[in-house]
């Protein structure tokens, strides 16, 4: 059996980011001006940010479907490869300096950490045949 210790972690994360997507699916401009370093990075894209939306609510679903069961770990894994690379892009934009560290401060607790933890969440636990 799986303990809470996994199963609520990725289901909580699963949604968040599931609602995160669907926020940009559904209010791109709302959610645009509503996160404080996103304007930093350009001019307002409504066709981007519901294309960003969709990867962000595939990943929300494959975390939550790796809480209800942990047979679902190669598509959160998949997920979680999104939020990864997303989350290196981030990081890549500061040490080239096209991010300010006071944003990349707010990316650490918005994309970096969400990152990190949906990976080892999905990271398979057993010895894979």
């Amino acid at each position: 059996m799986r303990s809470a210790f996994m199963i609520w972690p990725a289901a909580v994360l699963g949604l968040l980011q599931l609602l995160n997507g669907l926020f940009m699916l559904l209010a791109p401009e709302l959610w645009y001006h509503s996160i404080p370093t996103v304007p930093a990075t350009g001019p307002y894209n409504p066709h981007f940010v519901r294309d960003i939306g969709c990867a962000f609510a595939a990943a929300g679903v494959s975390l939550v479907w790796l809480a209800r069961d942990a047979r679902a770990w190669p598509a959160a894994l998949i997920g979680s490869l999104f939020l990864g690379l997303h989350a290196l892009t981030h990081i890549w934009d500061l040490l080239a300096g096209r991010e300010e560290p006071a944003h990349f401060a707010i990316d650490t607790v918005l994309v970096i950490i969400p990152a990190v933890w949906a990976l080892w969440l999905a990271w398979p636990r057993q010895k894979l045949s």
